[in-house]
């Protein structure tokens, strides 16, 4: 009876992404003082790259992605917010999208396509995320009452969730600089990693 063998380049590619999505622990403690300093960005643009597979490269980034929400909201937050947080199906489509980012930006690895998709997985978690939060009521900042629902209050509600955009650029571009120059060192000296069988 033959036993199916792991592939390297598959087991190297889940591990970058469980250690990667570990480092959201700290993040999500605040033990960092960047909120939104978070490697789902790059998560997603690294599985959506080196995943041959479309479901492997939606599956295992939203599968570790899960997981890491399951921790941080069961241990970290102590299931203060349940065991998902609201709105969490709106951040998991924002994270497929950015998954599709990787696949259709990065379809060769270098640095320009990598920033130009970080560019993009920061501006459409931006604009998606901030629009439902202003659809759903959210809170001006200034006044601690509910969003206006007009021009006005949108432009605040992007205005207000600006600075953590820019933390979610800043993580996506620097995890993504850890995954992707991580791997593509990998590669150079373990060959078996370039079967593009993953």
């Amino acid at each position: 009876m033959s036993t199916q063998k792991i592939n390297p380049r598959f087991a190297v590619l889940l591990l970058l992404m469980i250690i990667v999505a570990a480092m959201r622990i700290p993040n999500a403690a605040q033990l960092t003082p960047w909120a939104n300093f978070t490697p789902i960005g790059a998560m997603g643009l690294f599985g959506g790259t080196y995943f041959t597979s479309k479901w492997k490269a939606v599956a295992f980034p939203l599968l570790t992605l899960l997981v890491s929400d399951l921790i941080i909201n069961l241990f970290v937050f102590k299931g203060q917010y349940g065991a998902m947080y609201s709105g969490w199906y709106i951040i998991y489509g924002i994270f497929a999208l950015i998954v599709f980012y990787g696949k259709w930006i990065i379809q060769k690895v270098s640095v320009k396509n990598v920033v130009l998709a970080s560019v993009a997985a920061a501006l459409s978690h931006w604009l998606i995320a901030d629009f439902t939060v202003w659809i759903g009521g959210g809170t001006d900042l200034r006044t601690m009452m509910p969003l206006t629902k007009n021009w006005a209050g949108l432009v605040q509600c992007y205005t207000q969730g600006f600075p953590f955009m820019k933390n979610f650029l800043m993580g996506t571009l620097t995890y993504s600089g850890i995954l992707f120059g991580g791997f593509e060192l990998a590669k150079q000296r373990f060959t078996v990693l370039k079967l593009q069988i993953a």
